[in-house]
């Protein structure tokens, strides 16, 4: 079963949503809240999978609460649910450590999918949110070069990521182990100093890796 704390300020896009990723047997909602304040309280008070938040919300925005949780539960994904199509909330909430970022407009199956991608380690973006946020991350100051320490599988799989593949979409297009990928995964993070797998998919598309 998959377990879901949902943050979201208004009652009844709160009760839509809910029913919207309840439509899947897998799914269950363990947790309602209000705001980014609450969502940690309930991290705090319940064994979940996935937290999903709204950005703006009282008390505490979701990307101050995604940035707590994710400090203090890094392996809990975070899904980032928002009216906001915005390159800038979008870059923030990956920073933050979400990973995900999906409009309310979406489909029941969009948002199902997204939820799944996100366990299994893949990163999503609805396809309108990447279209203006992958220009954004290309665009930014120049950063140095690739690290010249990576070897070229270690720089095949930095590109799959960057691709938003989870590990088993890795391993299989690499025709490897998923615990094979996961060992590269956690040498490249300490190679390059990064925190997480969302850090990675950014380094590559900064990096024209992708």
């Amino acid at each position: 079963m998959i377990r879901i704390i949902l943050a979201e300020d208004q009652k009844m896009v709160r009760q839509g949503l809910r029913m919207m990723m309840e439509t899947d047997s897998e799914i269950t909602v363990i947790a309602e809240v209000e705001n980014g304040k609450e969502a940690v309280t309930a991290c705090e008070n319940h064994v979940c999978d996935i937290i999903v938040l709204d950005i703006r919300m009282p008390v505490m925005d979701g990307l101050t609460a995604a940035q707590i949780i994710h400090e203090r539960w890094p392996n809990r994904k975070i899904l980032m649910l928002t009216t906001f199509n915005d390159e800038n909330y979008a870059v923030e909430a990956l920073r933050s450590g979400a990973n995900g970022y999906m409009l309310k407009d979406a489909e029941a199956e969009d948002l199902i999918r997204a939820i799944r991608s996100c366990l299994s380690g893949g990163l999503s973006l609805q396809d309108q949110v990447a279209a203006k946020i992958m220009p954004t991350l290309i665009n930014q100051q120049q950063e140095r070069s690739v690290d010249p320490s990576l070897t070229p599988r270690e720089l095949e799989i930095l590109q799959q990521l960057g691709n938003g593949k989870s590990n088993k979409e890795v391993a299989d297009a690499l025709y490897l182990s998923v615990g094979t990928v996961k060992n590269h995964i956690s040498i490249i993070l300490d190679k390059l100093e990064l925190r997480d797998r969302t850090q990675l998919a950014i380094y590559a598309i900064r990096h024209h890796i992708v």
